[in-house]
């Protein structure tokens, strides 16, 4: 299993990508909430709204999910692929129900 860290400007952004996912079966269930980001810029600190959009899908999807995304944002954004040591069997049921698990 993977979970998928990925930021983004907008809801509505997180909203589109996450059921493009769903649709094409490349991800089981998603989050998005927002958060306030703080960053060095050009030598200042700056603060902004920002939406962030969890992926919870099969290993061997990054590529698939990252071209879903490059399909509704042009700007760079955050990706993080993480590995849970230890997801409830349920939700694995769950999930390899549904994703087909790559090899």
């Amino acid at each position: 299993m993977k979970i998928y860290y990925i930021t983004l400007n907008t809801s509505q952004e997180a909203q589109a990508i996450s059921h493009a996912l769903l649709e094409q079966k490349l991800a089981l269930c998603t989050n998005w909430f927002p958060i306030t980001c703080a960053y060095r810029w050009e030598d200042k600190i700056v603060e902004e709204a920002e939406t962030v959009l969890i992926v919870k899908t099969q290993s061997g999807y990054r590529e698939a999910i990252e071209e879903v995304i490059s399909k509704h944002i042009t700007y760079n954004n955050f990706i993080a692929e993480l590995a849970p040591e230890s997801v409830n069997d349920g939700f694995l049921k769950w999930l390899n129900a549904e994703v087909v698990a790559k090899l």
